[in-house]
């Protein structure tokens, strides 16, 4: 099982928004499963007043999304981890699409997000996958593209040269 410590050597992302709890299977290059526990402690529920309704719980679907991502980034670095986003490589999420979610996901719920390669291309990789919550599909994702970049290339400077 691969923990917090080692989830942080692969992504940048830290309290509020790593998403990831564990990895309870890695095959690099192929496929990831990974875990999160959603939890009412979280800064999104916050703001909910004692008489919120039930259905003001649902973890916001945007985060859902989010989630799933850094489990498919996870695996598109697992090989090569980078994450100081000032340097190196940067990895970017170009697109997604075939987005579905079909369940709403409330505290107490244990995501479990799966994420495959589909297509490596050059700096591009392509994955599919999914979330379900005790076997129950809660999210799926036809295509993500992510794109890597070097960091230089991202930094503010000289305007870019106009295309023609």
């Amino acid at each position: 099982m691969i923990g917090q410590f080692e989830i942080r050597k692969v992504l940048p992302h830290r309290f509020p928004m790593l998403l990831l709890d564990r990895v309870t299977e890695v095959v690099p290059g192929q496929r990831v499963t990974a875990v999160k526990a959603v939890t009412c402690n979280e800064p999104w529920y916050q703001g909910l007043g004692p008489d919120a309704a039930a259905e003001s719980y649902a973890y916001p679907r945007v985060l859902l999304l989010e989630s799933w991502c850094q489990s498919a980034g996870l695996l598109a670095t697992w090989d090569s981890p980078d994450p100081d986003v000032l340097e190196g490589q940067v990895m970017l999420f170009g697109s997604v699409s075939g987005v579905e979610y079909h369940r709403p996901v409330l505290p107490g719920d244990v995501l479990e997000h799966r994420a495959s390669i589909t297509r490596v291309v050059d700096d591009t990789v392509i994955i599919e996958g999914g979330s379900t919550v005790a076997g129950e599909p809660a999210l799926t994702v036809g295509l993500a593209v992510l794109a890597f970049r070097p960091a230089g290339e991202l930094r503010p400077g000289d305007p870019a040269p106009a295309l023609a």
